[in-house]
């Protein structure tokens, strides 16, 4: 089934442009991958502390090797592709934050000593580096009819927990030692993977319930040879694993095993009402055994997503000398149960058995830093129709209603926010009606010019009932007094002097009229979702004006120069906006702490910071 030299030679450059970069692995690879017996290089075997995972990214690979038992069978013995693989995640580490590798059990066809030394040399790649990884006994490994009781085999020789003792992530075995638990440290927290016998006895069960005891905050990755077994499906001893273990221990939000094919997953609820991912992945039946193929489970904590991509390092380090027809199909897996995403909510997920500490309220006069000029929170109902400026610069706030509407009041804030409360605005375009704030006549705020430059920030948050023919263009802050009025006609001269507004989809825009320039400058940042507390800050130190969402700069932030404010002596508004001088709009949403400072402030001086 070999295709001709032209398709050949077209190998390197097809690998070349594979996706997301795996093929960058390809000069690294090279004659080593291929070579029936690994030379470790002086590096390796030097460079005992050079596996050094980022503990603290909020991005980090898991990897798993599934069954490959096919490779090292009798007298048919190749170490080349799991040595390929094993270097693929030396050379990676780093950039791919590997933080450690799961074998899933049947590393051998027979379980005899000299296919068990074989694969056991291979693995010490691994072991010159300090790399953390786990194995368990599959069904060929061992005699299959036993369970983690059996005693001495030649796998336990070489996979027992002597070989594991110094390592970092090392946490224990059970007493038989073919039962083992390793513990890694990744996106800032302690992280389990608990690795299973084929087959678990009452003492084995017993050890593995004390373990997930002692670590009771620490989310588990559970890996064992056999548990599901075709798509939404386990077999009879997976679901003894489900009853007897998983489902009452909620840490445990992934399983992983091999033992069948096709690949497959799962999905069950357990007895905490949450879900837990379970997945099938061997590939012993394809091309070369399988070829030591390997799965890459890419957490992303800022995406609340695990990306699953399946990859063979020894065919791509092939790839230079020419692929035949099999080898061109199995470079990379892209079936929908091969590389796929699942999306996890992990502080929502692990709530139940590590929850995340509420960040604290913060006293009003940590926020009071130099320069500040106005300082609004919201921690009770608005008591009367004036909320005083917490600045102490007399720039107190008025109650106005539209239609007889009111100002509501919640506990419900950003999770950063300083001072926990917020007030829920209820305005309604036609007819118009709802609530707003303004400054008192005669507040210092209303003549301010910030010719040195500004900081205003305020967080908020919309309902789901947003309604953008009804919503749209309400103002969070914004300072009253036109275009017009101010003699400055170019563009609308109804326009305010100065507006943090929402777009009917939802956009920022920090639309104002500065000092030195007759029209509008504009600040724009992308949509942002309903229901979710946003923190908007407006930066300008006295040249140019920069929106942060969250912290994070916009991209149309305008590059020409702008200085101050303009003003014609006239209130600010929170909650609402004017258009010709007359009130047009009134926020539909909740709006949290405000502060405005006369200077340009880094991000880290931020409230949500």
């Amino acid at each position: 089934m070999c295709t001709s030299h032209a398709h050949d030679q077209g190998e390197a450059a097809q690998a070349a442009a594979g996706r997301r970069g795996f093929l960058r692995a390809t000069a690294l690879l090279g004659a080593a991958a291929t070579a029936s017996v690994a030379l470790p290089t002086v590096a390796e075997a030097a460079s005992a502390d050079d596996w050094r995972p980022d503990p603290e990214s909020r991005r980090f690979t898991l990897a798993v090797m599934p069954d490959t038992q096919y490779l090292f069978d009798g007298p048919s013995i190749d170490k080349a592709p799991v040595e390929a693989s094993l270097r693929y995640l030396l050379e990676h580490g780093r950039k791919e934050n590997i933080v450690f590798l799961s074998h899933l059990g049947d590393l051998t066809q027979n379980g005899s000593q000299p296919e068990v030394a074989a694969i056991s040399e291979a693995f010490r790649l691994l072991d010159r580096r300090g790399v953390g990884y786990s194995v368990l006994a599959g069904n060929h490994d061992v005699k299959s009819s036993t369970d983690d009781q059996r005693g001495a085999t030649p796998y336990l020789d070489a996979f027992g927990p002597k070989r594991f003792r110094g390592k970092r992530t090392f946490g224990g075995a059970s007493p038989d030692g073919y039962n083992s638990f390793h513990l890694f440290r990744a996106a800032g927290r302690e992280w389990m993977v608990l690795a299973l016998d084929w087959r678990l006895s009452a003492k084995g069960y017993a050890w593995a319930k004390d373990v997930l005891a002692r670590h009771s905050k620490t989310p588990v990755i559970l890996t064992t040879h056999e548990l599901v077994v075709g798509d939404d499906s386990l077999s009879a001893y997976g679901q003894q694993l489900w009853d007897r273990l998983i489902d009452d221990h909620d840490q445990i939000f992934l399983t992983l095993n091999g033992h069948y094919w096709p690949a497959a997953r799962a999905t069950r609820e357990n007895a905490a009402g949450n879900d837990v991912h379970l997945h099938l992945t061997n590939y012993q039946n394809r091309y070369f055994g399988g070829a030591a193929m390997i799965r890459l489970y890419r957490f992303d904590l800022d995406r609340n997503v695990i990306d699953v991509e399946t990859v063979s390092p020894w065919i791509l380090g092939r790839a230079a000398k020419g692929l035949n027809e099999l080898e061109r199909q199995e470079i990379e897996l892209s079936g929908d149960a091969d590389r796929f995403s699942v999306g996890i909510d992990f502080a929502d997920r692990f709530s139940g058995f590590a929850p995340v500490p509420a960040r604290p309220a913060r006293p009003a006069s940590r926020m009071l830093i130099p320069g500040t000029v106005a300082y609004w929170r919201f921690e009770r109902p608005v008591e009367g129709s004036t909320v005083r400026d917490l600045s102490g610069r007399g720039n107190d706030l008025s109650l106005v209603t539209v239609g007889g509407g009111e100002l509501g009041w919640s506990a419900d804030h950003h999770p950063d926010q300083p001072g926990h409360g917020s007030l829920e605005f209820q305005g309604f375009k036609s007819p118009l009606k709802g609530a707003y704030l303004r400054t008192v006549d005669g507040a210092p705020l209303n003549s301010a010019m910030f010719r040195d430059g500004y900081t205003i920030e305020a967080f908020y948050r919309l309902p789901a009932d947003w309604d953008p023919d009804h919503n749209a263009w309400s103002g969070l802050v914004s300072r009253t007094g036109t275009g017009g009025a101010a003699g400055k006609t170019a563009d609308d001269p109804d326009e305010p002097l100065a507006t943090l507004s929402l777009s009917n989809d939802r956009e920022p825009q920090w639309a104002m009229r500065p000092l030195n320039q007759e029209g509008i400058a504009t600040n724009w940042a992308q949509e942002t979702p309903l229901e979710t507390w946003w923190h908007l800050a407006v930066v300008n130190d006295g040249e140019h004006t920069t929106m942060y969402v969250e912290g994070c700069p916009v991209v149309r932030n305008p590059k020409a120069r702008s200085t101050g404010i303009t003003s014609v002596g006239l209130p600010w508004l929170l909650g609402g906006y004017e258009y010709g001088g007359r009130i047009d709009q009134v926020l539909h949403g909740r709006l949290g702490d405000v502060r405005i400072v006369a200077r340009a402030l880094p991000v880290k001086s931020f409230m949500n910071h």
